[in-house]
């Protein structure tokens, strides 16, 4: 073979043939046991009918007819016969020993085959088949014990290395690890392929591909596609694509999804259809050639194949189909901060702050250290559930405890975390001082995490080789602003020790940017100590300088620090620790540890109040430390003293206005008597929701938009609607009218990846009580579920919902499915006001149908009405017009200028 390689090839545009299934070839042959066992073999213990790889050995002709007939099929890409090739799996048949023989025969046999059919014109390549292994990282195969793995990373990692080093050695042309079912698989394999590579001087391309185990794109392990791709991003990949799972016309959602939003050529090799109830497959060569050619109209991919089920014949037909098709263009790499649970986050503009759950910390909380001492890992799950729930977007876990074996509570908690997918959804930080539990950590979580921290204070030699081993198992770092010379505790000493660390780690170490975290240390005020009366002020201004002068840096720190002075007076602490985080957050800081469930916001202060904390952080002096002091001192008193309790003062104040405020406190404690004391009020019991619960969640609303609230605030809030909303729907029920026509019907829908739902069920209660027919399909609706239902229900209107902004991109993408599918539906677009008003912007010149944008819930009502009704259309634009030119002046947002160009754009967009 000449030394044209598969990058260039794909780099030249053309679009490269997978061959076909290896097993079902195999079949046809009908081996028997002695077939597989040969002559060498005969007195193998155990049964050998179903070990493939040992036909390499056994079998060679075989094999090597196989490759050939794909070769003749027209195929530019042969695999290897090493799909269990590694010990864990052969063990199975007592053949682990046999790996470095089978695997090098196997290479043999292909690359003689595929030297034999190439040419300067036509270049064949051969490319290792490595499968995910009979085994998990992520699961325990004993439901009694969660926590229990029946291999270990190390072990996992081994053996890949020992595969993929002698595949290396006999000479193929990539590495293909394909039907990944387990990102922590992947990342052992992953691993093992960069250390054979270092270790053998080799370097051939790495190709993945994943099998995803529903229709909504999660892997078996429960991870998402786009997790999957933020978990593995620190890989030198050059394809990335999907296997087996289906056949071509169910992958093509998911095949989508991955050419939208992978930085690498796409490939797809799936199933010859579904299989039948005999486990076989039925496609035809030109059924499949017809379904794939959407893969090539749409330029999705750039390797085209055949998984189980394909022959030599269903290869032929795709070799004519990929000649005159345009590849794929790689997505352009995205310069973003990208971690992952079971779903990925994204830390950009959008997501704002993002605030790490504290209380999974044996050092920061007595309950979670006496739970893991007596081993009652239920109940400490159940604080991290709560965390979530509350709306952390990252849990941090700290195990270091001197009565801890420290690395076995951190693997043991992860293990059982990752048994738990409302908790593990979420990425994980790990935080140590102990290296041995911070590798041992990385070793047990899927998703891309965040390590909690690494510093200087030991040298840059320790320093780099940290860095780079957290670099290679893809996770972000926490950088804390220490040196050999201490912590840094003036705002000139912490821009110094960050910069240099900033330095080392992007010129030396090769560290995105994007994944560093730097913590410049918030510590504590008002001790008595006069020179730490400015730690506070020091730390916002390090956070200033640090957003503005290291390119993709983000900046994060521990806020319970701020005020240990004050431990006792928890309404002071939650009041400094609100203050601190306006003013930080201003400054650039866009992590931070808290107590998701704290119930101090920004705007509960008191003027007085806040004057005095403001003065102590912003313009600290011995005088202003003694005013907080004696802040301190009399807000202790007067909990002291205050003898009327809360609930008799309640009373006082008018039942709206209680409303409003349980909702921006997130609070439910008298929520229901508050509720039934206002039905007294209002004739009807919708009411309530459009009047006092609407009038609350705008002010939410507008104060999360000035930084003064933060999301895990507003999740507490729409925990607390949503609660508002049960013990209102039997009363509306029970006023709806019976027998009475319905107005229109209403599908609703939260599009895939997002789980929000409180928007759209508030929705669904206020136009159903005012007669229109709800189907709510519920949360993480895929794209083609929605087009379905569409379909067959026919509604008079589609509601979109959903608050993260990934969710507002796959609202682009329903809808463009809505359009492609011929629908001409109103869509109604609802989220983050001013996103999904950006939202119906992006998607309305791309449908034939209306869309519609309305800025609360309260207006859904008449807006559909009026969509519905086609002659009061005009009277509908004219409404929506007005309140959008008065949203404009409001929040001055020159986007909205669009909107007046509505009528011009045949008045579909409002």
């Amino acid at each position: 073979m000449g030394h044209t390689t598969i990058t260039e090839c794909l780099s030249e545009g053309r679009i490269l043939l997978l061959d076909g299934a290896m097993g079902t070839m195999i079949q046809t042959f009908h081996f028997g046991e002695q077939d597989f066992r040969g002559r060498r073999f005969r007195d193998l213990p155990g049964i050998q009918q179903g070990n493939n790889d040992l036909l390499s050995l056994t079998q060679p002709d075989a094999i090597r007819q196989i490759h050939r007939r794909y070769l003749e099929a027209g195929a530019d890409i042969i695999c290897t016969n090493t799909f269990n090739a590694q010990r864990i799996s052969l063990a199975d048949y007592g053949c682990q020993d046999l790996v470095k023989e089978i695997n090098h025969a196997a290479v043999v046999n292909a690359r003689e085959e595929a030297d034999a059919f190439s040419s300067d014109g036509h270049p064949r390549f051969v490319v290792a088949s490595v499968g995910p292994t009979n085994k998990t990282l992520s699961m325990s195969p004993d439901v009694n014990n969660p926590a229990f793995r029946a291999v270990s990373y190390d072990e996992m990692q081994a053996a890949y290395l020992e595969q993929i080093s002698v595949l290396l050695e006999s000479g193929v042309d990539g590495i293909l690890l394909e039907t990944i079912f387990d990102t922590l698989n992947a990342k052992a394999a992953v691993g093992a392929f960069m250390q054979a590579e270092e270790q053998t001087g080799i370097s051939v391309p790495l190709m993945l591909s994943v099998t995803v185990n529903d229709r909504q794109g999660r892997l078996l392990s429960g991870q998402t596609l786009e997790a999957f791709l933020t978990s593995i991003q620190h890989a030198p990949i050059l394809s990335m694509g999907l296997n087996c799972s289906f056949g071509a016309r169910e992958m093509l959602p998911c095949l989508r999804l991955l050419a939208e939003k992978a930085p690498y050529y796409i490939s797809a090799h799936p199933n010859a259809g579904l299989p039948n109830t005999l486990g076989g497959y039925d496609q035809t060569p030109d059924i499949m050639k017809a379904e794939m050619q959407t893969f090539l109209d749409e330029q999705l991919v750039n390797i085209i194949g055949g998984c189980c089920g394909t022959t030599p014949e269903h290869i032929a037909a795709l070799h004519q189909l990929r000649l005159k098709a345009k590849a794929h263009r790689p997505a352009e790499a995205r310069k973003k901060l990208r971690i992952s649970g079971l779903e990925p986050l994204t830390v950009d503009d959008g997501i704002g702050f993002v605030g790490v759950g504290e209380r999974c910390n044996v050092a920061g909380s007595r309950k979670f250290l006496r739970l893991i001492r007596e081993k009652n890992y239920s109940e400490a799950l159940s604080i991290a559930r709560r965390q979530v729930q509350d709306g952390a977007m990252v849990i941090d876990i700290n195990m270091d405890d001197a009565l801890l074996d420290a690395k076995a509570e951190m693997e043991t908690f992860l293990k059982l975390i990752a048994s738990e997918p409302d908790i593990c959804r979420i990425p994980v930080m790990v935080d140590s001082s102990n290296w041995d539990t911070v590798r041992a950590a990385l070793r047990c979580i899927q998703g891309k995490s965040i390590v909690n921290s690494i510093s200087l204070k030991e040298g840059e030699e320790a320093f780099i080789a940290h860095a780079s081993e957290i670099r290679a198992m893809g996770a972000a770092v926490v950088v804390m602003a220490f040196d050999e010379q201490g912590q840094a505790d003036t705002y000139e000493r912490k821009v110094s020790v960050c910069h240099r660390a900033y330095d080392i780690l992007v010129d030396k170490v090769g560290f995105p940017a994007e994944d560093i975290i730097f913590d410049p240390n918030i510590l504590t005020i008002a001790t008595g100590m006069p020179e730490h009366d400015g730690y506070a002020l020091a730390f916002i201004r390090a956070a200033g300088w640090i957003r503005k002068n290291l390119p993709g840096a983000h900046v994060s720190g521990g806020v319970s620090n701020l005020s240990f002075a004050f431990r006792g007076n928890d309404y002071l602490r939650q009041a400094m620790h609100a203050v601190f985080l306006y003013h930080a957050q201003r400054h650039g800081m866009d992590f931070g540890i808290i107590n998701p469930a704290t119930n101090v916001q920004y705007a509960d202060i008191p003027a007085e109040q806040l004057a005095v904390i403001e003065e102590a952080m912003l313009r600290p002096s011995a005088q202003a430390t003694d005013r907080l002091v004696a802040l301190a001192a009399s807000l202790l008193q007067q909990a002291r003293t205050e003898e009327a309790p809360a609930a008799a003062k309640r009373t006082t104040v008018p039942v709206d206005e209680r409303l409003k405020e349980a909702l921006r406190q997130g609070s439910e404690e008298y929520l229901k008597e508050d509720i039934e004391e206002a039905l007294h009020l209002y004739p009807k019991a919708v009411d309530i929701i459009e009047g006092p619960l609407m009038q609350g969640m705008n002010l939410v609303g507008t104060l999360f938009g000035e930084g003064k609230m933060f999301l895990p605030q507003v999740i507490k809030t729409a925990r607390t609607m949503k609660q508002a909303v049960a013990i209102l729907q039997p009363h509306i029920e029970a006023q709806r009218t019976a027998g009475s026509k319905s107005a229109g019907r209403v599908l609703l829908a939260t599009v895939k990846g997002d789980v929000h739902d409180i928007g759209k069920n508030i929705v669904a209660v206020v136009m159903a009580c005012n007669g229109y027919e709800i189907i709510d399909l519920g949360v993480m609706v895929p794209a083609e579920e929605i087009v379905r239902q569409a379909q067959e229900q026919q509604p008079d209107i589609i509601g979109l919902s959903g608050l993260i902004t990934p969710s507002l991109e796959e609202m682009v993408r329903v809808v463009k499915s809505l359009d492609e599918a011929g629908l001409r539906i109103p869509v109604m677009i609802g989220g983050a006001t001013t996103s999904a008003m950006h939202t119906a912007l992006k998607i309305a010149p791309a449908y034939h149908g209306p869309v519609i944008w309305v800025k609360d819930a309260s207006m859904n009502t008449p807006v559909a009405a009026q969509f519905i009704s086609t002659e009061s259309r005009e009277a509908a634009i004219q409404q929506l017009l007005e309140t959008q030119e008065s949203y404009r002046r409001e929040y001055h947002d020159p986007a909205i200028q669009s909107f007046e160009q509505a009528r011009e754009d045949k008045l579909r967009l409002f």
